[in-house]
């Protein structure tokens, strides 16, 4: 299994060595005159949904210290890259695609924007394969090839000294479907984190892994997930900053979710292994009901960059993201299914195996919330109560700026 995923790794820097390398760097504009820090980059993903392969072509990738700058704007820095395809699954579980580096004045930057190459006849630049199939579909990218994907970040260079950054591309929450057309958009979700050396490991069962998604929030609110190894079941959440209170959430189809509570992450540990693969989660069948609507604003205008999620929340107060999904491209509808069942929870104790319990919260309660940009805040009221097995509630959701 160690073996695997060694593999994986080696294999994926031996192609950014060999296909992905800095072609060009320029740095545009002013900046302060001290010695210059450095920017390096790679890509990541959490885990996608429904798809055999998510491609992306990376052209170049901008950086800018003021967070409303526009794309046409001076000031911005930037690094190309000779464009190569990235199959964006084959980066879940810590497994980076390097990027490249350049320098930086010595600052605060709070921007990033992702360049992607265009689609040409005959050879699609960014596509996607749905499971099952093995045909490519074109993934369109409006404003990709000119200003780029804006990307709100906050990370500081430092004189003399590398800013280590990760892109966390969340590919499903990032693709969304084009009404009943059976064309697909593409309008990112990727959380700019820092390259550190912590993480939380642990390992489902093998049976489940292909069908759960294992995530956690980190203290500044990003989701961070991955798909576990559909052979032996591991997951690793990367990259995570200290905290003393992580929860780690198991969620599928079918199946109860299942929390991992007060899960500690610090650098002096590095890797926290909550569980081994000889006493894998094996979470219990559920039922399921659904939880469908539109998301607009107060003047019914449709919000087609809409997102929507699901959490529970378990009577201890942690909040579980159960499932998520971008609404349609065309339509701003959404569709959720979601267990029925109360969700089991375990305290993490170092050196002592899971036991997990049912959590006295109402079974089939959820918050279902959502966020588009320009909108802070939801004037539906969030708190739903699922109908019996196999139904499905409407909830339209009117967001507000």
């Amino acid at each position: 299994m160690q073996t695997q995923h060694t593999a994986r790794l080696l294999s994926t820097l031996s192609w950014t060595g060999l296909g992905l390398i800095a072609s060009g760097l320029v740095a545009c504009g002013g900046g302060d005159s001290s010695s210059p820090g450095t920017l390096k980059l790679a890509m990541t993903d959490a885990p996608s949904c429904g798809y055999e392969h998510v491609y992306v072509t990376v052209n170049k990738i901008r950086v800018h210290k003021s967070p409303s700058a526009n794309g046409t704007e001076f000031d911005w820095s930037e690094l190309r890259i000779a464009p190569q395809r990235i199959d964006l699954l084959s980066l879940t579980n810590g497994v980076l695609q390097e990027l490249g580096s350049l320098p930086l004045p010595a600052g605060t930057y709070q921007q990033v924007r992702l360049v992607l190459a265009p689609n040409q006849p005959g050879s699609l630049a960014n596509a996607l394969v749905l499971s099952g199939t093995s045909d490519e579909i074109a993934l369109t990218t409006p404003s990709a090839q000119q200003s780029g994907f804006k990307l709100q970040a906050h990370f500081e260079v430092l004189s003399g000294q590398v800013a280590d950054m990760v892109l966390d591309f969340d590919a499903c929450r990032s693709i969304v479907k084009a009404g009943g057309s059976g064309n697909y958009n593409l309008k990112p979700v990727v959380a700019v984190i820092k390259r550190l050396t912590t993480a939380i490991q642990g390992y489902v069962d093998p049976l489940i892994a292909a069908s759960v998604v294992v995530s956690t929030r980190d203290p500044d609110n990003n989701l961070r997930a991955t798909a576990p190894d559909p052979t032996t079941g591991k997951f690793t959440l990367a990259y995570l900053p200290e905290n003393t209170n992580y929860t780690v959430v198991v969620a599928g189809q079918n199946l109860t979710t299942a929390a991992i509570t007060n899960v500690p992450v610090s650098l002096a540990t590095g890797v926290t292994v909550i569980n081994t693969d000889l006493t894998p989660i094996v979470p219990l069948a559920s039922d399921m009901a659904s939880v469908a609507g539109v998301v607009s604003n107060s003047a019914s205008a449709l919000l087609l960059d809409a997102q929507v999620s699901a959490r529970q929340t378990l009577s201890t107060g942690q909040a579980l993201d159960v499932a998520w999904t971008g609404v349609d491209a065309t339509t701003a509808d959404y569709t959720l299914s979601l267990p029925l069942a109360a969700a089991v929870k375990a305290p993490y104790v170092s050196g002592s195996p899971l036991s997990f319990s049912t959590d006295s919260m109402v079974a089939g309660r959820y918050s279902v919330t959502g966020t588009a940009t320009g909108y802070t805040t939801q004037s539906t009221n969030p708190l739903l109560d699922l109908g019996a097995p196999g139904s499905t509630t409407v909830k339209n959701l009117v967001l507000t700026p």
